[in-house]
């Protein structure tokens, strides 16, 4: 069961990238960054609410690992990645968060949480599988795109450092209420950051014009299927699996992403994508077996 919720953290991710990248065409991505932030924060408050009487009072010695968290997600990852996506192309942001679990692994191993020598290698497997698949969507290193790859690519090892760091939160609160208290931090920290970056702020597209209902369902979709649903199950998971163990679902993305575009436009799975799917599948079994 935790592995299918985990498929399904995952299939709401590999979405992100696609929406992301048509929401910052209309949009800066400071304020995609701030609206869906909204929207998660108010998703979470609406949550709390109903469960009032069931939440933990927060320790006050737990505040400086919320503000932590809040920051790491926000202002730095979710700013990094909506950002950076904007000057680069989808499948370079999905194969930059391929990169997580190599970077969840470093962490561990700088915190003196060794790893073995088989769940490096089924990350390494799982992170090939997940390059092949992205090889034939468009995968490019051209230098225009330079500036949002590093972008991307720094957002993917925040979201490890997150990752890492949340579980001691997880293990006091829970999950959602961990990923609650890590967004009512970060929205907070995230207003002051937005407020004080020196960029106009456009509004006029989500109030007039042909997209004001697809902006905001996409802004809906990322800031509450995407980010409420999608980090409290990625966190639900760190209860009941080791860190790696859940990092390496993230090379499933690519795959998960090109089926999902043979159910919804028909598009014909190919032999390289076969291939690349086995072998990230291979090295996800291969983390889950030691």
């Amino acid at each position: 069961m935790m592995y299918l919720l985990l498929l399904l953290q995952q299939l709401i991710a590999s979405s992100t990238h696609l929406i992301a990248k048509s929401a910052t065409g209309a949009l800066h991505p400071t304020l995609v960054v701030l609206v869906r932030g909204l929207f998660t924060a108010s998703a979470f408050g609406a949550w709390w609410y109903v469960r009032r009487s069931s939440m933990k009072p927060v320790r006050r010695a737990d505040l400086p690992l919320i503000l932590l968290l809040g920051l790491v997600n926000i202002p730095i990852n979710q700013l990094l990645f909506i950002w950076g996506v904007k000057y680069t192309t989808a499948p370079n942001a999905a194969l930059a968060y391929a990169l997580t679990p190599v970077f969840v692994v470093v962490i561990l191993a700088l915190r003196g949480q060794s790893t073995n020598r088989w769940r490096w290698l089924g990350v390494g497997i799982a992170l090939l599988g997940a390059a092949i698949v992205l090889s034939e969507r468009g995968l490019s290193f051209a230098p225009e795109y330079m500036l949002g790859n590093v972008m991307v690519l720094l957002a993917s090892a925040s979201w490890a450092l997150y990752t890492v760091m949340g579980k001691p939160l997880i293990a006091t609160y829970g999950s959602v209420q961990a990923s609650a208290l890590s967004f009512f931090s970060g929205v907070a920290l995230y207003a002051v950051v937005w407020m004080l970056l020196p960029i106009p702020t456009d509004i006029g597209p989500l109030v007039t014009g042909p997209e004001v209902g697809r902006l905001w369902f996409q802004l809906f979709y990322l800031g509450v299927i995407t980010s409420a649903i999608g980090y409290g199950l990625w966190y639900y998971a760190l209860t009941k699996l080791e860190t790696s163990s859940v990092a390496v679902f993230n090379n499933l993305q690519p795959v998960l992403t090109t089926l999902l575009a043979f159910l919804v436009f028909g598009t014909e799975p190919t032999l390289t994508f076969v291939i690349g799917g086995a072998v990230a599948l291979a090295g996800v079994v291969v983390t889950q077996r030691v």
